[in-house]
């Protein structure tokens, strides 16, 4: 008699329905192997030990970087002119100077993509996070012996400078949900007809933003079931696939369940998009960039000297939550930071109001 049992569990395991964030994680790590395949093969070592402390999503980042470094080493060092990606040894990692690192940093300052040629620049923040990569990357290597020399630790990281935090201030917020409550006065036709279908969602959506702080890739990732209008509360999957409830005021609950029970209820969502919170006018999950298109476009009509994305409404929830209560770690535990530091960074700095209240401070004659 034929034993058919890991016949049927393996088709099981394939019909599974998987969650969007499950989905995501699968897509994701499918991506990674891919880019890993253009890379170096002693390179999957390195990714194979960051996996227990990082995120699918980091990986991907780092291995995009470190494919720059090598596509770099091909282009402008005579010595790789004639090699291809899978010809790197550790051999040659090793025997690279400061001064190759020195002139990749300057490289990543303008360069063409090797996939479709598209010129990439990199400000202070994108060369020190391309930077941490190439150093990470060789740091497991000359950790674990493999190479003796890691000219990376001889050359600076770049400098960061601070710069202004964008937020919206609490006038603008106002101003911005009444825009998006009213636009349709000033339209028509088409344009009319397209925020008729889609004002009682960018509604939830801004509002939701604005009244918890979470993440856009939070947002997109919400389903039907995850709203708990009992307890005011949204489960949230963080950075890292952590859990945990979100609590939102009236305002909030107001606006999703205008949402939910009017135009979301009245959507019949394609297949497999069945739990998606908030879908799209093609009737399936919003995504990251749609969401960050539609806080664009209602921000500039408010705030046009701004650059509003849905980050900076997050900067302007946390902002506001520290104004109201003073604390800095119900702060960073609301909006899922792992390091209060970084919270205190963008949280605790002298604000605003408090640099107009010293322009005012200090007479330098009596009038």
């Amino acid at each position: 008699m034929i034993d058919y049992s890991s016949d049927n569990t393996a088709s099981t395991a394939t019909n599974k329905v998987h969650t969007y964030h499950e989905k995501n994680q699968i897509d994701q790590t499918l991506r990674l192997r891919e880019v890993l395949k253009s890379l170096p093969p002693f390179v999957k070592d390195y990714f194979r030990a960051m996996e227990p402390k990082s995120s699918v999503r980091t990986r991907i980042s780092y291995a995009y970087d470190i494919r720059v470094f090598f596509h770099f080493l091909l282009e402008n060092n005579p010595v790789y002119k004639n090699y291809t990606l899978d010809q790197f040894t550790l051999q040659d990692l090793e025997s690279l100077e400061p001064v190759d690192i020195e002139e990749y940093l300057e490289y990543l300052k303008v360069y063409k993509r090797d996939d479709d040629g598209e010129l990439i620049t990199n400000g202070e923040k994108g060369l020190a996070r391309k930077m941490s990569a190439l150093r990470s990357f060789y740091g497991y290597y000359y950790k674990h012996r493999m190479i003796q020399k890691n000219p990376t630790l001889l050359v600076d990281m770049p400098k960061l400078h601070d710069k202004a935090i964008i937020r919206l201030d609490t006038d603008e917020v106002a101003m911005l949900l009444d825009f998006v409550e009213s636009a349709g006065q000033h339209l028509s036709g088409q344009a009319l007809a397209y925020y008729k279908k889609t004002r009682e969602r960018d509604l939830a959506i801004l509002t939701l933003l604005l009244g918890t702080g979470i993440r856009v890739s939070e947002c997109v990732g919400l389903d039907l079931k995850d709203v708990d209008f009992k307890n005011n509360g949204i489960m949230v999957t963080r950075k890292g696939g952590s859990q945990m409830v979100v609590y939102f005021g009236d305002e909030v609950a107001k606006a999703l369940q205008n949402y939910i029970e009017g135009d979301r209820k009245a959507t019949t969502p394609l297949s497999g998009h069945e739990q998606a919170l908030f879908l799209s006018t093609q009737r399936k999950r919003m995504g990251v960039q749609a969401i960050e298109n539609m806080v664009k476009k209602y921000a500039r009509q408010v705030t046009p000297n701004k650059k509003i994305t849905p980050h900076k409404l997050r900067s302007t929830y946390g902002t506001s939550l520290y104004k109201e209560t003073g604390d800095i770690y119900l702060v960073a535990d609301v909006l899922g930071h792992k390091d209060v530091n970084t919270t205190k960074k963008h949280y605790a700095a002298i604000d605003d109001h408090r640099r107009r209240v010293a322009a005012s401070a200090v007479k330098l004659r009596e009038l």
